[in-house]
């Protein structure tokens, strides 16, 4: 999808951010079950992400994908209120919130980016090529190719605004807690780390959250 090399690699390295720390965090001693599955769920969206800028990503089946975003923003929705002290129910429901955007995000993204023919093999397992509603030219020199439609446009356009918010507002967040950490050798308690870990999670998670949001982002804008 992503035309320029230079800017392949830099959102590559963006998501690749994220990957690692899913996959620290899913080995990291003290993470709960469920948010292995949260992880898991980010860190194999940071590898589709990295498959999407490249033109290998268009080879991939676009139903699983689709499928596994879809079922993880319901995750998200689904698991937040069992993950709530008590008193902070509706606090732990509305942090949830930025991950099903994302999650949903990337679902409509796969599906505005899948085949016309749903099923080339007649399985249902067609890649990326031969994409309806899709300019292959890209109006730019920074994309493959971009959304037809006013419809489309307008909802990549409005997800990448909206991407581009919860970034800057994970990377703020992110600085503080760094800077909190700087001052007085101590950080906010981690989210569901060990105490050992706990101040570098409560910096880390915010920082690749915007990581992801924000070359999610990019990827949107590029996309328009």
């Amino acid at each position: 999808m992503v035309a320029a090399s230079g800017l392949r690699w830099v959102l590559s390295l963006l998501f690749a951010v994220s990957v690692v720390y899913g996959v620290w965090r899913l080995v990291l001693p003290g993470t709960s079950a469920g948010e292995r599955v949260d992880h898991a769920l980010h860190a194999a969206m940071g590898v589709l992400m990295i498959a999407m800028a490249w033109p290998w990503g268009t080879d991939l089946p676009v139903v699983p994908q689709v499928v596994l975003f879809s079922v993880g923003a319901l995750w998200f929705v689904a698991a937040a209120p069992f993950r709530a002290r008590v008193g902070s129910r509706g606090r732990v429901v509305v942090a949830a919130l930025p991950h099903v955007v994302m999650m949903g995000a990337m679902a409509w993204m796969v599906s505005a980016m899948g085949s016309s023919g749903t099923a080339s093999d007649g399985g249902g397992s067609a890649g990326m090529h031969d994409m309806a509603g899709m300019d292959m030219p890209g109006g730019s020199g920074l994309a493959s190719m971009s959304l037809t439609g006013a419809g489309s446009v307008a909802t990549a356009v409005v997800l990448a605004i909206v991407l581009a918010v919860l970034g800057l507002v994970w990377l703020t967040r992110a600085l503080d807690r760094a800077r909190g950490r700087s001052q007085d050798g101590s950080g906010p308690e981690g989210e569901g780390a060990g105490a050992g870990a706990g101040d570098v999670v409560s910096v880390l998670a915010p920082a690749c959250h915007a990581a992801m949001a924000l070359g999610m982002a990019v990827m949107f804008a590029v996309l328009a």
